[in-house]
């Protein structure tokens, strides 16, 4: 039998360089990481825009790091990247962040983290950059979807979205977990923790919660939570948020009549990845109170850390915390107002959560991740061989 070649791999990781990196970003930063740890064997080819933060990846024997320009982003995606496949003549091309090329002249796999934008517009608003976006997505998803060999996504509840949404079989939609970094971890560096405190001027007890201006991320709810504990006397802990401007929050204080608040609120701005684990061992629990997941990493990467997790009852979040963290309706203030006092006051619950959580995040790993997504490439190839013949 004839040895097969092996397979020359395009992956689309457009905002790799991205210096301020969220998200999709970091999951295709994680995923190629891996592959290149797994696979020795295969080609790689990871296209992406040049930017400042060109250090993160390494090219290897087998993995060759490929700049792409041109923007805007549909023209990159739409022209530029299907010439770059053809280019280095790809035999399977993966698109890691919801849209994909109408005609990419090869076998195509698209992770489709969610379709938040074509549910509800209510929970799609935000700045003019997430709108667009959205835009872009509304229009490109539902005409490359049929043009993919696979669909893959993050959990069993967006495949069911995804599978009821386009009327497709579960087989065409694989669920593929995301994990958590090596970095997010309970750490004993008492020094580097302590650097940490330092930079951003942290108090010595706080909750802890990633703010953006997507109102699915639920500030609302929680700068209410918060304003009911304070009312009562019942605020014990500051709120540390990042990645959030101060006019921003300053109309939201005044839009729920609480501009007293803004005492009780430590603003960071952008934090980097790679010093996110020590801010979490720092927290006294992490509020992820979200309207609308997908996934839903920094919980995984809260429980790494040892910081008790309070989330929602919603979409995908009761999958991702399995048991280990406190649930809330995020669309009850009272409820989440609730939990962080219960957090705060009863030491056997925090205990307990930060032991189930410890538990939890061993069940997911980027290696397997990176194994999965590699045995999806080989058979989206194989079977286009078959079906070509």
């Amino acid at each position: 039998m004839q040895k097969q070649r092996p397979l020359r791999i395009g992956i689309e990781a457009q905002r790799l360089y991205r210096p301020h990196k969220h998200g999709m970003d970091i999951v295709a930063l994680e995923l190629i990481r891996h592959l290149q740890e797994i696979d020795q064997t295969n080609e790689y080819f990871i296209f992406m825009k040049p930017d400042s933060d060109d250090k993160v990846v390494r090219e290897t024997a087998n993995f060759k790091l490929v700049e792409v320009d041109g923007s805007p982003y549909p023209i990159w995606e739409q022209v530029k990247l299907p010439q770059a496949a053809k280019q280095h003549q790809i035999d399977v091309l993966h698109c890691t962040s919801n849209t994909a090329p109408l005609n990419s002249g090869v076998p195509l796999v698209i992770t489709l983290h969610d379709i938040i934008y074509l549910e509800s517009v209510n929970l799609t608003k935000g700045t003019w950059y997430q709108r667009i976006g959205n835009m872009y997505r509304r229009w490109n998803v539902p005409r490359v979807i049929p043009a993919c060999q696979q669909v893959l996504t993050v959990s069993e509840y967006e495949q069911k979205r995804i599978v009821q949404h386009f009327g497709l079989s579960e087989k065409q939609v694989e669920v593929v977990y995301n994990s958590v970094g090596d970095h997010f971890k309970v750490s004993s560096d008492i020094e580097a923790i302590a650097a940490i405190k330092s930079k951003y001027n942290l108090p010595d007890r706080f909750i802890f919660f990633l703010a953006n201006t997507d109102p699915k991320k639920n500030l609302i709810g929680v700068l209410k939570a918060m304003a009911l504990l304070k009312a009562k006397g019942q605020l014990q802990s500051p709120l540390v948020m990042l990645d959030y401007a101060e006019e921003n929050l300053t109309a939201m204080l005044t839009e729920i009549g609480a501009p007293e608040l803004r005492a009780d609120i430590k603003l960071c701005g952008y934090v980097p990845n790679k010093e996110l684990p020590y801010i979490f061992n720092l927290s006294s629990l992490f509020l992820y109170p979200s309207l609308r997941e997908s996934f839903g990493i920094p919980i995984l990467e809260a429980m790494a850390c040892g910081s008790p997790v309070i989330t929602s009852n919603t979409s995908s979040m009761p999958e991702v915390a399995g048991g280990a963290a406190l649930l809330i309706d995020p669309f009850d203030p009272q409820t989440i107002a609730d939990a962080i006092q219960r957090v705060e006051t009863e030491p056997a619950l925090r205990q307990q959560l930060i032991v189930r959580g410890l538990e939890r995040v061993r069940k997911f790993s980027w290696a397997r991740t990176a194994e999965q997504v590699k045995g999806i490439y080989e058979s989206v190839y194989h079977k286009s061989l078959v079906s070509s013949k």
